[in-house]
C-alpha cells in the first residue's frame, strides 16, 4: 500500500470518528437534559414512602395505592370556588399534562382541600374545564381528615396539623411521585420556572 493510500485512509477513519462522535452527542442532547446528571433526590425520611388511601375521582371511580402503583403521578391540591392561587397552578397543571399525558405510567391526582363543597359533579365540571381526560388526571374527593392527613405526612406539601372543621389547606406546592411512592421533587405550582423544572423532571425520572 503506498504511503499516499494510507495517508488518505487514516485521513477518512479520522473524519468518521469524529462523525460519529458528533452524532452520538447529538443524540444525547435530543434525549433531554436528564443524561448524565445525578438521580433526583428522595425527599422525606429515610424510606419515607406515600401511605395507603382510597378517594373518589369526578367519574366517581375509587382511585387508591393500587392505581398509582408503579407510575410517576404528580399530586397537588386545591378548590374549585379558589380565585387566588388554585386557577394559576391549574393553568400550569395543563402544561405538565399536554406533555404527559400520553405516557401509560403517567399520572395527575388533584386533592380537592374543600370536600364539603367539590362534590363529584363539581369536580367532573372543574375537571372537563381543564381538558383533564379521567383515565389519567384524577380530581379526587373524600374524607377531609384523610385527603389533609395526605397531604402533610405523606406529600409533604402542608406542615400544618389538623385542627378540625376549621382547618384548611391552601399550597401552591406540587409534589413529584415515582413508581415506588417516593418523593422526588417539590416544585412551586404558581411559577413558571418551578413547573418547568418539574416538566424536565418527570423526563429525568421516567428515564432513572
Amino acid at each position: 500500500m503506498s504511503k499516499k493510500l494510507i495517508l488518505y485512509t487514516s485521513f477518512f477513519v479520522v473524519l468518521s470518528v469524529g462523525f460519529m462522535a458528533y452524532y452520538a452527542f447529538m443524540i444525547k442532547e435530543s434525549r433531554g437534559s436528564w443524561i448524565g446528571k445525578e438521580k433526583l433526590p428522595v425527599l422525606g425520611s429515610p424510606g419515607h414512602t406515600v401511605q395507603g388511601f382510597s378517594f373518589t375521582d369526578q367519574d366517581g371511580n375509587r382511585i387508591t395505592q393500587e392505581n398509582v402503583k408503579g407510575k410517576i403521578y404528580v399530586s397537588e391540591y386545591f378548590f374549585t370556588t379558589c380565585t387566588n392561587i388554585c386557577p394559576v397552578m391549574n393553568k400550569n397543571m395543563e402544561k405538565v399534562y399536554a406533555v404527559y399525558k400520553d405516557k401509560p405510567n403517567f399520572l395527575i391526582l388533584s386533592h380537592t382541600s374543600d370536600p364539603d363543597y367539590d362534590s363529584i359533579p363539581v369536580l367532573k365540571a372543574y375537571a372537563e374545564k381543564h381538558g383533564a381526560d379521567p383515565k389519567n388526571w384524577h380530581f379526587l374527593t373524600g374524607d377531609k381528615r384523610q385527603l389533609y392527613k395526605l397531604a402533610r405526612e405523606s406529600y409533604l406539601v402542608d406542615d400544618g396539623t389538623f385542627t378540625g372543621e376549621d382547618d384548611f389547606i391552601h399550597t401552591q406546592w406540587f409534589a413529584l411521585v415515582d413508581g415506588e411512592g417516593r418523593i422526588r421533587g417539590l416544585y412551586e405550582g404558581t411559577k413558571v420556572k418551578d413547573v418547568d423544572k418539574l416538566i424536565a423532571d418527570i423526563d429525568r425520572l421516567m428515564h432513572e
